[in-house]
């Protein structure tokens, strides 16, 4: 059975939900339109997934702070660049790492009111918040690497590769502390591609400090800080690109919202749709709104099918799972009478 049979057969389906189901039969509205929601509650899963991030966040960002000191002390004395754009580095990720855990904390506030998703898209602030420093200190870092290789100044590698190999083993410690969560949150996902940086950045400063001791070049450090530079940038570009999209409520990238309403004009009795969007609110919420305009032969009883049937192939018919939906239900007259901005 096709995915649009599903659609088209679920109109059978009695109105009422199962008990594992999150779908509710939509309210009836007052005049020509009518309308319904779907969804399914992840509000306790995420506030778990929350505490264990801040668990998770706070250990790693001891690990690192630490491991920054140490490295600004051994830049000051063997006046290696590369050392010090790790520190440098390692300074934004530690502040990143602030910014993930407040968010991680923001994260587990119930909604109310005034914040009707809660607080749930301060995840993405924090990761584009995170994405936008690594992105500045790339920039930075590889305008004075560049200086370095033009105007080579002298550096102490053995300090170099005595702190890269401290850097690199307690990165590889945050590593482990943060990899369990790196698949929870877009925060947790900057957070960790943040501290994998850190350790690739130490692997290049131990590479530098070796090639200056085996053959005294001081140009190797500043090869080192531009191959740092040039691995943080692209992750810190591309997660700084989709947490603008989620901001920008772009459709989600696996999404194909032609799709979706091929999909949604497949139930019998729906006409057509219009003002259609699929946006991502946080992590692992995904969410649909659209005006269906349905048959005048529909009743009452057809119209609360139709939400039901909306919701459950929204639920399940696609490679995200769109987890809220609300529709609204009208006549094609209704239409004419709508001032949509777009």
């Amino acid at each position: 059975m096709s995915e649009h049979d599903d659609c088209e057969q679920a109109v059978g389906l009695p109105c009422a939900p199962s008990a594992g189901d999150g779908a509710r039969p939509g309210p009836r509205g007052n005049g020509e339109a009518r309308g319904g929601g779907h969804g399914h509650s992840h509000g306790g899963h995420s506030h778990d997934h929350a505490r264990a991030s801040r668990t998770r966040l706070l250990m790693a960002l001891g690990v690192t702070a630490g491991v920054m000191a140490a490295e600004l002390v051994a830049a000051h004395v063997s006046g290696s660049l590369s050392l010090a754009a790790d520190a440098g580095h390692m300074a934004v990720d530690s502040s990143g790492l602030v910014v993930a855990l407040v968010a991680a904390h923001l994260m587990t506030r119930p909604r109310d009111d005034r914040h009707t998703w809660g607080w749930a898209r301060s995840e993405v602030l924090a990761a584009a918040l995170q994405a936008g420093m690594l992105a500045i200190i790339c920039a930075i870092v590889a305008w004075e690497a560049v200086w370095r290789l033009v105007l080579p100044e002298a550096v102490e590698p053995v300090p170099m590769l005595v702190v890269g190999a401290v850097g690199l083993i307690a990165n590889g410690a945050s590593l482990l502390i943060l990899m369990g969560g790196r698949g929870s949150s877009l925060n947790m996902r900057a957070a960790f591609l943040e501290v994998a940086n850190d350790a690739l950045g130490s692997v290049a400063v131990i590479a530098a400090a070796a090639c200056a001791l085996a053959t005294g070049w001081s140009g190797a450090d500043a090869v080192a800080s531009l191959l740092i530079a040039a691995l943080m940038a692209p992750r810190a570009l591309g997660l700084l690109r989709k947490s603008i999209g989620i901001l920008m409520e772009r459709t989600p990238h696996r999404i194909e919202l032609a799709q979706v309403r091929e999909h949604m004009l497949a139930v019998p009795g729906v006409t057509r749709v219009h003002d259609l969007h699929v946006t991502t609110v946080a992590t692992g919420l995904v969410a649909v709104t659209a005006h269906v305009e349905v048959s005048p032969a529909v009743d009452a009883h057809g119209r609360d099918l139709i939400v039901h049937s909306l919701g459950e192939c929204a639920a399940h018919h696609f490679p995200v799972e769109i987890a809220h939906s609300t529709f609204q239900l009208e006549c094609a007259e209704h239409a004419a009478h709508e001032h949509l901005a777009h």
